[in-house]
C-alpha cells in the first residue's frame, strides 16, 4: 500500500503488439492486492471474451472524440485504426484505494504520460525474438482488419523509442518477466523519496516519545 500522503506509483507497461504486456499486467494485478489495473477507453470492438468495464470501456468514435475535446484524458493515441485512452480519474481512484496503479498502453500513450506525470514509472516488454512475435501474431491473424505487415512496421517505430524508458524486459520466460516487473515495482516503493514522508513521522513520534521521558523525569 502507498505511503500515507502519497498518490501512489503509477506503472506503465508498453510494448509492440505481442509483447505480452497485457499478460503481464493482469497476473500483477491478480498476485498483488496493492495495484489496480486502469482501465482504457477504446472505440474497437471487444475481443472474444472481453469485458465491458473489466478489459476496456468500449465507446463509439463520437463519443471518445467529445471526451478529448473536453480534456478527459490523461493520454490517447490511435493505434491500428482505433483510439485508446487513459481517463484522468484513474490516478485518483487508486489513491483513494490506497493502491499503485498499472497502466497497459501503447508506446504513444506511454510518453504522453511521462510528459503529463514525472513519477510515472516506465517499463518496455520486449518479446525476445522476431520468430516468437511471429508466433503469438498468428494467433490474431482471425481479428477483423488484422494487417501482419502494418504491425510489424508499428513495431519498428515502437522499438526506436524502447531507450526512453526506465527499463526494458525481455519477455521470453512469462513468470520470469512478471517478477522482473515486480521487482522494479517494489524497489519503487522503497524509494527514499516516496517514504521520506514515513520517515519524518516516524522521527517526529520518536522526538516526542523522548520530549515526554524528559518532562516525567523532571
Amino acid at each position: 500500500m502507498s505511503p500515507e500522503g502519497a498518490s501512489g506509483i503509477l506503472l506503465v507497461l508498453s510494448s509492440p503488439t505481442g509483447g505480452g504486456k497485457t499478460t503481464i499486467a493482469r497476473r500483477l494485478v491478480a498476485r498483488d492486492g496493492a495495484i489496480r489495473f486502469s482501465v482504457s477507453h477504446t472505440t474497437r470492438s471487444p475481443r472474444p471474451g472481453e469485458r465491458e468495464g473489466e478489459d476496456y470501456h468500449f465507446v463509439s468514435p463520437e463519443a471518445f472524440r467529445t471526451m478529448v475535446e473536453r480534456g478527459e484524458f490523461l493520454e490517447w493515441a490511435e493505434v491500428h485504426g482505433h483510439r485508446y485512452g487513459t481517463h484522468r480519474r484513474e490516478r485518483p481512484a487508486a489513491a483513494s484505494e490506497g493502491k499503485d496503479l498499472i497502466l497497459d498502453i501503447d508506446v504513444q500513450g506511454g510518453l504522453q504520460v511521462r510528459k503529463a506525470e514525472r513519477d510515472a514509472l516506465l517499463v518496455f516488454i520486449l518479446p525476445p525474438s522476431l520468430q516468437v512475435l511471429l508466433e503469438r501474431l498468428a494467433k490474431r491473424e482471425g481479428e477483423p482488419g488484422f494487417d501482419l505487415a502494418g504491425r510489424l512496421e508499428t513495431a519498428v517505430k515502437e522499438l526506436e523509442m524502447a531507450g526512453s524508458y526506465d527499463y526494458n524486459i525481455v519477455n521470453e520466460d512469462l513468470g520470469k518477466a512478471v517478477d522482473q516487473v515486480q521487482c522494479i515495482l517494489d524497489s519503487a516503493r522503497m524509494c527514499s523519496m516516496r517514504l521520506s514522508k514515513q520517515a519524518q513521522a516516524l522521527r517526529g513520534e520518536i522526538v516526542q516519545w523522548l520530549r515526554s521521558r524528559d518532562v516525567h523525569r523532571q
